[in-house]
């Protein structure tokens, strides 16, 4: 099962794919239900806001089982001693902790990396840098593993909202989809494309636009700053045919975002203003939490909205 954007959509279809509910899984007895064991590639502020809620209890009956990080040297590796979870370096030793699902909180080279070897052994994945899926190639791969092998493959909303509306407008007929990301200065800085722009970010005195055409040309510009693009490209009209702009402005507080779409249905505007979270501007605290409103619902027999 592939799935782009709405959480509440993929819920559902992780009940009828996760093992601790599938019907003669090789490591539990038919239809045992157990913890829901997550393994997280990346060690940065999705690991530790699982962590954080599910030692509050806030997960149900979830528990992160290891975290993987690239070396030894990775900030996941303290991260995971402070929770006291396995801390791993390579995929085979992630595999060894029995994971459930896996959550990809790391980079586009990571989806590249792991996504198709999980999904492969009947893992679903979460993937929250959704740009690495620019790659028609890259994304025909796990779409088609995820389909041979009954695992689900899922791309959050993240930072935005309305894809189930962008969907059923694109049923109807989509003329148009257009979005523009707008983050404080401090948010883009550290970037090679935007290096290459020559601009002083700390002297802005008013908005500049970074980029502006199509995501497929835009998205791999900034890999870890517009995966919403990719989002809303994949649920939506492509990457071909979706409108990204890219702005950075010194005015706002907030990583604000504005989304357009017309179609048979009419017209749809929407507006976030998102905090960024404290420890990384380049990402909205909604897009955090987006995951997390996902895992949450897994055990509810009640959907509101789809």
């Amino acid at each position: 099962m592939i799935l782009y954007g709405s959480a509440q959509t993929v819920l559902s279809g992780f009940m009828l794919l996760a093992p601790r509910y599938r019907r003669g899984h090789n490591r539990r007895s038919d239809w045992e239900q157990t913890v829901m064991r997550i393994g997280i590639i990346g060690g940065g502020v999705i690991a530790r806001l699982f962590l954080e809620h599910i030692a509050r209890g806030d997960m149900g009956d979830a528990c992160v089982v290891a975290i993987q990080g690239r070396s030894l040297a990775s900030r996941g590796r303290p991260l995971a001693q402070q929770y006291g979870v396995s801390f791993v370096t390579d995929l085979t030793a992630l595999l060894a902790q029995r994971p459930d699902v896996v959550i990809e909180a790391a980079s586009h080279d990571a989806v590249r990396e792991f996504a198709r070897p999980l999904l492969e052994r009947g893992i679903p994945v979460i993937i929250l840098s959704g740009g690495a899926l620019c790659d028609d190639a890259l994304r025909a791969r796990l779409e088609a593993a995820a389909a041979k092998y009954k695992a689900l493959l899922y791309v959050p909303s993240g930072g935005i909202g309305g894809l189930d509306a962008l969907k059923a407008v694109c049923v109807a007929g989509a003329d148009a989809v257009e979005i523009a990301v707008t983050k404080p200065p401090a948010a883009w800085k550290g970037i090679p494309y935007v290096e290459k722009l020559k601009l002083d970010l700390d002297k802005l005195t008013g908005p500049v636009t970074l980029f502006e055409g199509t995501a497929r040309a835009g998205v791999p510009h900034f890999p870890a700053n517009v995966n919403i693009a990719a989002a809303l490209a994949m649920a939506g009209i492509g990457f071909d045919r979706t409108q990204l702009k890219v702005v950075a402005d010194p005015a706002l507080v907030y990583n604000t975002h504005y989304i357009n779409i017309r179609g048979k249905t009419g017209a749809i505007s929407i507006k976030f203003e998102s905090v960024p979270f404290p420890d990384n501007p380049k990402t909205a605290m909604l897009a955090c939490y987006s995951a997390l409103a996902a895992f949450k619902q897994f055990n509810s027999p009640v959907r509101y909205g789809t």
